[in-house]
């Protein structure tokens, strides 16, 4: 996926979870931030962040705090694409193009639902048929790719509903998309959320596939690429 217009900034802080202040040429600017969750490990005080231009301009901000430079100690910056709409937009294109899972004939749909649930992607491949759950991942540790980085009983509940997909017959993935490279890994991060990683161990158990692919990240795209190890 590529983004357009994208400008180079200095994050200052962020007021809510909706916004930050960023220094853009000099000048400070109110910008959208597009992604809700914590990110206190990536938004600290005078990193470098990238933005895209609105080209709309009625818009309250003009810019999308799209990446950050995450610092890190004894190692050069980490660029993590923080947009957490752009996971299901890249899961979507690397399933239609050449990939492990599906045939070149797959046909995916957005946003299908089942039971309680509205499953991200939804596939039918000859005669298998699949729900497709999607997780963007933007918390790493010493090269250890984590989620989720705040407590989050809707991602429980998305587990367990794959897992009666998968008892219906169906087939059932959960894809773990990391938004950066330089990680060897991805677990559950227990800590944070105890019954997420007891629920899809769990679904894990009982036939749910779960797949961790990082990605290939620039300040103006970002794209699918390896399979890294999943650590349950």
């Amino acid at each position: 996926m590529k983004y357009e217009n994208v400008v180079k900034g200095i994050f200052k802080s962020r007021p809510n979870r909706f916004i930050a202040k960023v220094e853009i040429d000099g000048k400070e600017e109110t910008v959208h931030v597009k992604n809700t969750g914590r990110c206190r490990e990536l938004l600290q005080s005078d990193v470098t962040v990238y933005l895209e231009k609105s080209s709309n301009p009625n818009r309250k901000t003009a810019y999308d705090l799209i990446a950050v430079e995450k610092i890190r100690e004894n190692k050069n910056n980490l660029l993590v694409n923080m947009d957490s709409q752009v996971p299901n937009v890249i899961a979507y294109n690397w399933l239609k193009g050449e990939n492990p899972l599906f045939s070149e004939n797959a046909k995916i749909r957005r946003e299908v639902t089942f039971g309680d649930s509205r499953f991200d992607l939804y596939v039918e491949d000859d005669e298998l048929k699949a729900f497709v759950e999607v997780k963007g991942v933007t918390l790493e540790f010493d090269g250890y790719a984590l989620f989720p980085d705040a407590p989050t009983e809707r991602g429980v509940k998305h587990i367990k509903e794959l897992v009666k997909a998968k008892e219906a017959g169906y087939e059932a993935y959960i894809l773990f998309v990391i938004q950066m490279k330089e990680v060897h890994s991805f677990s559950p991060h227990k800590e944070m959320h105890p019954d997420f990683a007891e629920a899809l161990l769990d679904a894990y158990n009982k036939g749910v596939k779960v797949l961790g692919m990082d990605c290939v990240v620039t300040p103006d795209s970002i794209s699918i690429d390896k399979e890294v190890a999943v650590i349950l």
